[in-house]
């Protein structure tokens, strides 16, 4: 980790639940919605709450307790509408999307926004929803080709005049788009844990999400990137997701974890769980982003009850600390009861965070 991004503050973010569900597969209740009125609340919530990005999610058919879903990209304006200057990332699909028309969508949002909007390439992983929708079905590398295609797609229609690219996926011919978006270019995330999705990251994204996991397990992703990027003088940052439950004890939020997989959907947890990981075993190695994830970690979709921010304000900003120095830049947080508990984590945890740095730089500041 280099001493620069060391010493930057960590930024966190939240997944938006425009979809409906909450962000784990069970029963127990929870106190979010997925409609554009409590949304845009908890957008402005978020922001108050010390927050920089928000994360729309993209799905098209229901399925694993997600019925109901919000296209991401208009979601992701109306939520821009209601706040200042929280950032808010729309996940797209290469495929339904193409690089010419997301271009000109994000380029307008960018201009009405005052730049605020970025993008999170998914390059899929639900081999259903292609099909329901009639789209083709890759393997799973040429899934992340044709995801690096796009991306470079993307930013050459952002930069250059009379753009020409011609790739297995997409062609252009003497294209410019005007205007071109504000200055710096909109952020470009992405996921995935497989060889393809890290060797993208490390040439084309500016920002890499990867599932939860612990610090050690996190620093060999880190290092396996950060490695691949110095060949190619490209180095994204780095998201961790994380689903945090902050209560006054331990033993108080260990219990909202439990009674969460105890209520949890067997049937949906298992067909989500088949799904992913027949979508890893498709790449080379046989392994992705749910390789080793259990019934436990897959009922919240990305793992995130492993980054281990269960707990009391204080262990949870501690661990914060700890995700951070794996090499974290970004924490991608979800919640059982969204409105409330983004409120209690700015208020709760992030000013501990923030101490917790200060502390450090002081420290490091004092050392040399």
């Amino acid at each position: 980790m280099s001493q620069q991004q060391s010493r930057e503050p960590i930024k966190f973010a939240y997944w938006v639940p425009n979809v409906s569900g909450g962000l784990v597969i069970s029963n127990i209740e929870q106190r979010t919605n997925w409609t554009i009125e409590y949304n845009q609340k908890l957008a402005q919530i978020a922001e108050k709450a010390g927050f920089d990005y928000a994360l729309t999610q993209i799905r098209f058919t229901a399925g694993y307790g997600a019925e109901f879903q919000h296209e991401s990209v208009s979601f992701s304006h109306a939520l821009l509408h209601a706040t200042e200057r929280l950032k808010v990332i729309a996940a797209v699909l290469p495929g339904p999307w193409t690089p010419a028309v997301l271009a000109k969508q994000i380029t307008t949002i960018n201009h009405l926004t005052q730049g605020r909007v970025a993008v999170n390439i998914v390059s899929g992983w639900f081999r259903g929803e292609f099909q329901a929708i009639g789209e083709p079905w890759l393997d799973h590398d040429e899934r992340y080709r044709r995801s690096e295609e796009f991306i470079r797609c993307l930013r050459g229609v952002w930069t250059e005049d009379k753009f020409t690219f011609a790739g297995d996926f997409y062609r252009f011919r003497d294209f410019s788009l005007k205007p071109k978006p504000i200055e710096p270019l909109p952020e470009i995330f992405q996921g995935g844990s497989s060889r393809a999705a890290r060797d993208m990251a490390a040439r084309v994204s500016d920002w890499y999400f990867t599932n939860g996991n612990t610090p050690d397990e996190i620093a060999k992703q880190v290092n396996d990137i950060r490695q691949k990027g110095a060949a190619s003088g490209h180095q994204p940052k780095i998201g961790v997701n994380a689903f945090a439950v902050a209560r006054s004890t331990e033993a108080e939020a260990r219990a909202v974890v439990q009674e969460i997989i105890a209520k949890a959907l067997p049937e949906a947890v298992n067909a989500f769980g088949a799904e992913v990981k027949n979508a890893g075993l498709a790449s080379p190695e046989r392994e992705g982003n749910w390789a080793k994830s259990g019934f436990e970690d897959l009922v919240q979709y990305n793992d995130g009850f492993r980054s281990n921010l269960i707990g009391t304000p204080q262990q949870i900003a501690e661990r914060i600390l700890s995700l951070k120095d794996a090499g974290a830049d970004l924490i991608l947080l979800g919640f059982l009861h969204f409105q409330e508990e983004v409120a209690f984590f700015g208020d709760q945890v992030i000013p501990l965070v923030r101490e917790l740095e200060a502390r450090r730089e002081g420290a490091r500041a004092a050392a040399e």
